[in-house]
């Protein structure tokens, strides 16, 4: 395919030739119409004056006697006639003669411009009206080559005769013949020039298209750091940083997938290492049978972390695919968070944690339940882990500009400033950050995320370090109008 292909330079030439060349050809036809047009005008005008001017001579002629209507006679006095009708040849290079009512020819200012022939009856009949009769040719045969020829019928005299005078159109011809010349001189120069002109608009154009090439074959082949330049035209410099943008969000999901794939094995490892070295002891007695229990009990607790780890990931695939179809309906968001806080009654209990806030209302959401059970459980489960005996567990709801706010507060470490840009990352964990614990996957407030933001809301963490911890999510407390876009995770 790409021999068939033309290249920039050969397109450009191409296009830039074929408008010069058509340009210079159109205002070629053009000059060469108006100078023909303007040779004939002003021949015309020319030929009009030497007809007066003969007319004239040939009147003088008839008051001495001489009429030139009639043929001459004498030999002497003819060669005195056509003397005075030379004067026009010489002085003016043009030819005049006299031809009679047939058509034969009575007197001449010089043969070398007839041919003997008779001037066609039909071309004296359109003078017979005392018009004057134009044309550009050989006055069908009469003349040896092509004349502007200008006639009028004669009428100093007894008989019917018919002066014509005529003018070479050589001279015409010459000038076209320059004109066609210089046309031609100066289409090779517009070639040359469209030659040049096409080279440097190639190199122009084909220095940053190459750049971008390049860096579109080592990104290719797997370097994602590779950038194109971003200049020449406002066309290719766009071009270029939309392929850097790709090139960087290509780059951003690259080391998302290493870091993702890094956590993944570092999570699976931990435990599966703990199970691998208890069962091990346990195999080779280095662990007592009466211990069995307790680390059976440890290895069910291992098996359970990887059973949710696996199932949290699944979850994250499922709804970042758009797999999940959300159920969305209007209900009393009150009623998910009674029904998490009571299934976790007994750890609260245990923890000595206060809850306060909770005095179950009618708040109404438009969202799927499942999610939002989903949400408020694992916000509320990293509550309870992180607040100490004897602390608070603070919910708060809010409506607000359609929108509904639920806030989970807890009493403890809270988060660390710089950790709270990224608690919502994937496997992000850190030790002094609550919800971030070293026993969980990473991954809960990850799925809060994503979700709250499938639910049509946002969700945003605050905290004070060393004394109180916030979750706020909203969620949309009517259904979308007609037409608003679907949310995505």
């Amino acid at each position: 395919m790409r021999g068939q292909n033309k290249s920039i330079s050969r397109e450009i030439f191409s296009s830039t030739a074929l408008i010069l060349l058509t340009s210079l050809l159109l205002m070629g036809g053009v000059l060469c119409t108006l100078s023909m047009a303007y040779f004939a005008r002003e021949r015309h005008n020319a030929l009009t004056s030497v007809l007066d001017a003969a007319t004239a001579l040939s009147e003088r002629f008839a008051e001495n006697g001489q009429d030139v209507t009639k043929p001459i006679p004498d030999e002497a006095l003819r060669k005195s006639v056509e003397s005075g009708f030379e004067l026009f040849h010489t002085s003016s290079d043009v030819a005049v003669f006299v031809v009679d009512g047939t058509g034969q020819p009575l007197l001449r200012s010089t043969s070398e411009t007839l041919t003997g022939a008779p001037v066609p009856a039909a071309v004296l009949a359109l003078m017979d009206g005392g018009g004057d009769h134009f044309e550009r040719g050989t006055l069908s045969g009469v003349l040896t080559g092509k004349y502007y020829v200008a006639g009028r019928r004669l009428a100093v005299g007894a008989g019917d005769a018919y002066l014509f005078v005529c003018t070479s159109t050589q001279s015409m011809y010459e000038y076209l013949a320059d004109s066609v010349s210089v046309i031609c001189i100066s289409a090779l120069c517009i070639l040359l020039l469209a030659l040049v002109v096409s080279l440097l608009l190639t190199r122009k154009i084909t220095a940053p298209i190459a750049q971008i090439s390049a860096a579109a074959r080592r990104l290719g082949s797997g370097d994602f750091t590779a950038r194109a330049p971003v200049d020449g035209c406002e066309e290719l410099a766009e071009f270029a940083t939309t392929f850097n943008n790709m090139a960087a969000r290509l780059q951003t999901i690259d080391n998302a997938r290493g870091q993702f794939m890094g956590n993944i094995a570092h999570e699976l490892r931990t435990p599966m290492t703990s199970i691998k070295g208890f069962i091990d002891g346990m195999l080779d007695d280095t662990i007592p049978e009466s211990e069995y229990k307790h680390y059976l009990t440890i290895v069910s607790q291992e098996t359970g972390r990887l059973a949710r780890l696996v199932q949290n990931m699944l979850d994250i695939t499922k709804l970042e695919s758009g797999e999940y179809k959300v159920q969305a309906r209007s209900y009393n968001v009150w009623n998910t968070l009674t029904d998490v806080v009571l299934s976790d009654e007994q750890r609260i209990e245990n923890g000595r944690i206060d809850i306060q806030g909770l005095e179950p209302g009618h708040e109404t959401v438009y969202a799927d339940p499942d999610l939002v059970h989903q949400v408020v459980y694992n916000i509320v489960d990293n509550a309870i882990k992180f607040t100490p005996p004897d602390g608070v567990i603070r919910f708060q709801v809010v409506h607000s500009s359609g929108m509904v706010y639920i806030s989970i507060e807890n009493t403890g470490d809270g988060i660390a400033p710089e950790a709270l840009p990224f608690v919502f990352e994937r496997f992000y964990k850190e030790d002094r950050s609550r919800g971030l614990n070293t026993r969980g996957s990473g991954l809960g407030l990850h799925i809060c995320k994503v979700l709250v933001n499938l639910s049509g809301g946002q969700i945003k963490a605050e905290s004070e370090q060393g004394r109180w911890c916030r979750f706020t999510f909203s969620l949309p407390a009517e259904p979308p109008a007609a037409g608003t876009p679907v949310p995505q995770p």
